[in-house]
């Protein structure tokens, strides 16, 4: 099941997937159209010449003349969509280029164009003239003529799509608000139930008894998707204890611990049949890349990645990086509102059934700021911009221990700034403004 929901994933995400499904679409339309033209009288074209007056001849000239066009614009939606993969890459990060494929307004655009080719063609070759029997479908050859008026507001519509998905807000925003979905998806959902005290108590005691046996991994890449209930029944049935060694979002080389498994009671070790490695691998969606649909973090990163790609010596975009710490503040803002799952886990107060490996609140807010900290050195308003996000992830929470660690960030951040700052009145600026956030995230 896990293979299979991959698979589609991969498939819904893919730049062909519906070109493909509309290509058929259009098959089907131009086969109704041309057998509703074969069924019903045509005494009342006589009534709409300029609809259907043309004959034979006139009839394959526009379908011809539609079918060379729009294969004209598929080449020029297909020439543009590369160009602008190219650009973005190289002005934010290949990271992004993944929800550029998944669009749907890309996919049915460039669908749409190659769906009006397939559909021409299927309706030209029907076309007789009179001395083989003569036929011209006139509802198929006005459904084209509709179609390609359509395609001239279709393709309008993309050239501004283009343009506008090229802006760094509409790729900050559109990577924050996928982010902030898989956060909301994510936190407080947890795998079955926390474990209770004695279960912990008791998972304490036997631990030095228990006898660990890896699962190696049976293939290389990033963990995307762990089946977390299945995992919980498969842990049960075996009577023991999973140990994951990857998390979501972790990279596993094959043959590395995947998970580790243990039984209860000083029992002996698991046999790690064939069977049993199968089943607890095929738990663990692994890709080559990783993704945000378990993986929060994902989203965390590639917005540190545009913002170090926009502070890199070459592209100096210092207001895109203010973008994404602006972004990155938000974000961390809604994870410091919410309650991060406990690792132990267990099912209806029973024994600990699975060892999780959860994101920490703290590793967020590392990998959040601490490299773009290091790659502002020197800018007052990456400074500034980042005691900015550091308070406003704090006034959504009054944890102590979550507010010690966005202070120790304010804190990195007044030291780099009065190591890093030249001018004394950049230092004065950027110390005060550190001052006033120390003191209410404190």
């Amino acid at each position: 099941m896990n293979k299979l929901r991959t698979l589609w994933r991969n498939i819904n995400a893919s730049l062909w997937f519906v070109p493909t499904l509309m290509v058929a679409a259009a098959m089907l339309l131009a086969y109704g159209l041309v057998k509703l033209d074969m069924r019903i009288e045509h005494g009342w074209v006589k009534d709409y010449p300029l609809l259907f007056g043309a004959g034979a001849s006139g009839a394959r000239g526009v379908l011809t003349t539609i079918a060379g066009s729009m294969m004209t614009v598929a080449s020029l939606g297909f020439s543009l969509t590369l160009s602008t993969l190219g650009q973005v890459s190289s002005q934010y990060t290949s990271r992004v280029l993944r929800n550029f494929m998944s669009s749907r307004i890309n996919q049915m655009v460039l669908g749409s164009f190659v769906s009006i080719f397939v559909y021409c063609l299927l309706v030209l070759r029907t076309i007789r003239d009179g001395d083989e029997g003569g036929f011209i479908p006139p509802l198929a050859v006005t459904g084209g003529l509709i179609l390609a008026v359509l395609s001239i507001g279709v393709l309008i519509f993309f050239i501004h799509h283009i343009a506008s998905i090229m802006q760094a807000g509409f790729i900050i925003g559109g990577v924050a608000e996928e982010t902030e979905a898989a956060i909301r998806r994510l936190f407080p959902q947890e795998l079955g139930t926390a474990a209770s005290e004695p279960a912990q108590q008791d998972l304490s005691e036997q631990a030095d008894e228990m006898t660990w046996v890896p699962v190696p991994a049976d293939t290389t890449g990033y963990v995307q998707r762990i089946e977390e209930e299945s995992l919980l029944a498969l842990a049960r049935r075996l009577n023991g204890v999973v140990r994951m060694e990857r998390g979501v979002g972790s990279f596993v080389a094959q043959g590395a611990p995947l998970v580790s498994v243990a039984s209860y009671n000083a029992g002996p070790p698991l046999a790690l049949t064939d069977e049993l490695k199968a089943e607890l691998n095929s738990q663990f969606s692994i890709g080559r890349q990783r993704t945000t649909e378990q993986d929060a973090g994902f989203g965390v990163r590639q917005l540190v990645d545009i913002a170090l790609k926009a502070l890199s010596p070459g592209i100096n975009d210092t207001s895109t990086a203010v973008m994404c710490i602006d972004y990155l503040g938000a974000l961390i803002a809604s994870l410091a509102a919410r309650r991060f799952a406990d690792p132990l886990r267990t099912d209806e107060n029973g024994p600990v059934r699975v060892i999780t490996i959860q994101p920490s609140f703290a590793a967020l807010v590392n990998t959040a700021f601490d490299q773009i900290l290091v790659a502002g050195e020197g800018d007052t308003a990456i400074y500034l911009r980042l005691l900015t996000a550091l308070e406003t992830a704090a006034s959504r929470t009054h944890v102590p221990a979550r507010r010690a660690v966005l202070h120790a960030h304010a804190t990195r951040v007044a030291e780099g700034a009065a190591q890093g700052l030249s001018l004394a009145y950049d230092r004065d600026q950027v110390q005060a403004r550190a001052r006033e956030a120390l003191l209410r995230l404190a």
